[in-house]
């Protein structure tokens, strides 16, 4: 995905909230970030028959707030971000989101539709590649106390996490430092998380 030859015109364009991957800025070319917060929304590990795995979704809840970020999509040239998030609605958001951009914005933030996710089971793991990106996100933007507001607002860590650091299957994935391993391990064995080598 590349957005640099759109210009920004920060009195017109949309902007998105991210909570889960999109955290992670080298997985996008988005710019414009800025940190943000969304009132009435949690994350949880859901799945989807639109994807293999377990991926996360923001569901309302009137008593939690999540971290995260807000970009701008230059143009409203939404097709790239609808592609890369195509199992999800794009929810507009604005009046929940509170962020120091300086402006009113028009923010939108994607969810999967209730009728269309259910609970993760054993043969749709959560992909520690995926995982892991989401996590260095947080740990980048928020520091470590991000990463654990992360997972404690986070609903469905008893889903399995598959280990597939060796040959990773999401196609954004990143390298980690092992301060980073070692500090999302010891996180994840706190929240109860059972990482596997395979689903055999």
């Amino acid at each position: 995905m590349h957005q640099s030859a759109v210009t920004f015109d920060p009195m017109s364009d949309p902007f998105f909230f991210g909570y889960g991957s999109l955290v992670n800025t080298a997985t996008h070319d988005f710019r414009n970030i800025h940190s943000a917060r969304a009132r009435g929304w949690r994350r949880a590990w859901r799945h989807t028959p639109l994807r293999p795995v377990t991926f996360l979704t923001a569901v309302p809840d009137t008593a939690t707030t999540i971290d995260g970020v807000i970009a701008a999509v230059p143009g409203a040239d939404w097709a790239a971000l609808d592609e890369r998030e195509h199992a999800y609605d794009r929810v507009a958001a604005s009046a929940m989101i509170d962020h120091a951009a300086g402006a009113a914005l028009d923010i939108a933030l994607y969810a999967i539709p209730a009728d269309r996710h259910g609970p993760p089971g054993e043969a749709t793991p959560i992909l520690m590649s995926y995982l892991d990106c989401v996590l260095q996100g947080y740990l980048r933007r928020f520091g470590p106390a991000g990463v654990a507001q992360f997972i404690a607002t986070t609903d469905g860590w008893s889903a399995p996490i598959l280990d597939d650091r060796a040959a990773p299957r999401y196609a954004r994935h990143q390298r980690l430092g092992a301060e980073e391993r070692a500090l999302f391990g010891d996180l994840l064995t706190d929240a109860g998380a059972r990482i596997r080598r395979s689903l055999a």
